[in-house]
């Protein structure tokens, strides 16, 4: 018997990530934009920049994810504040190019099979993603989209998490009442919001930005039974 009818699982950083170590999508960029090679330090002090700040309730609090077009707009703000226009003319706007392109993210190597483990649970899966572009294409190319019974993106949604209202109506289009529901995510400011809407949460560790590797997502499955098992194999 199941605790729980749902899941609802954050996208960036709990199921997916950009593609390589640190600053690597930095790299990327200035190749594309014929910047030459950049100075690793340099680079890695940019990029530290940017995710410190990205993650401050002042920047998250500049509506980036309600709508295609402010998201462009504050995040090349965000790149060019941190220094990327000093390692490269040009390289906000090819950064931010590079983040919204589906072939520069990947999978933790434990969404997949987590994902596969919670359907033979019989448990609907939900994501729940502030994003102010389309993940569709992303999860299409990943193959997580067979897995999902219900996306809501904040762009579509209009309201991002914290906001209660956020949580309640993926949980309506799961058919899972809140208290039947957890939350998985990684931002205690933003996926811990869950708690007020009535949802259970749990909260992964911050990520590593070193080689790819186990997210820690499998230790969800015990979770859905009551007896405290996992439903079937999770690697099988």
């Amino acid at each position: 018997m199941t605790q729980f009818r749902a899941v609802l699982f954050d996208a960036g950083d709990t199921l997916i990530r950009l593609s390589g170590r640190g600053a690597d999508v930095l790299h990327r960029a200035a190749a594309r934009l014929g910047a030459g090679t950049l100075d690793p330090a340099e680079a890695d002090k940019v990029w530290q920049t940017v995710l410190h700040r990205a993650s401050t309730p002042e920047e998250l609090a500049k509506g980036r994810d309600l709508s295609l077009g402010r998201h462009r707009e504050i995040w090349t703000e965000l790149y060019a504040a941190a220094g990327c226009e000093d390692l490269a003319p040009g390289l906000s706007e090819e950064l931010y190019t590079q983040t919204v392109n589906p072939s520069s993210w990947e999978a933790f190597p434990d969404t997949v099979p987590t994902l596969e483990a919670i359907r033979r649970a019989n448990v609907r899966i939900g994501v729940l993603s502030d994003t102010g572009f389309d993940l569709r294409p992303v999860l299409d190319a990943l193959s997580i989209t067979p897995w999902i019974d219900v996306l809501q993106m904040s762009f579509e949604f209009g309201v991002c998490k914290p906001d209660a209202t956020t949580f309640r109506s993926a949980c309506e289009q799961l058919g899972a009442n809140p208290a039947e529901t957890l939350m998985v995510g990684d931002n205690p400011l933003t996926d811990g919001g869950a708690v007020t809407a009535g949802l259970a949460v749990y909260l992964l560790p911050p990520p590593q930005t070193t080689a790819l590797s186990p997210r820690g997502l499998s230790a969800v499955v015990p979770l859905l039974t009551s007896a405290g098992q996992p439903a079937g194999g999770l690697f099988d």
